[in-house]
């Protein structure tokens, strides 16, 4: 399993965390957001699942990842 800490702009209240944090187990991935932080920590297994489609479903939601 790799961790990584993606930082995303957008996020503002429990809607967005529960968005991003969906979005990331839907892609196949683990995500615990920060909300004060505007990060969430990902943990994903690169066999099965790349950081680019960890971003794209984040993105996907409407939130941008920087």
């Amino acid at each position: 399993m790799k961790s990584i800490t993606l930082n995303v702009q957008g996020m503002s209240c429990d809607h967005c965390v529960r968005a991003v944090e969906g979005a990331v187990k839907e892609a196949g991935a683990a995500g615990k957001v920060d909300l004060p932080g505007n990060k969430v920590t990902v943990e994903y297994d690169e066999s099965k699942v790349s950081l680019d489609a960890i971003k794209a479903a984040i993105e996907d939601q409407g939130y941008d990842v920087v």
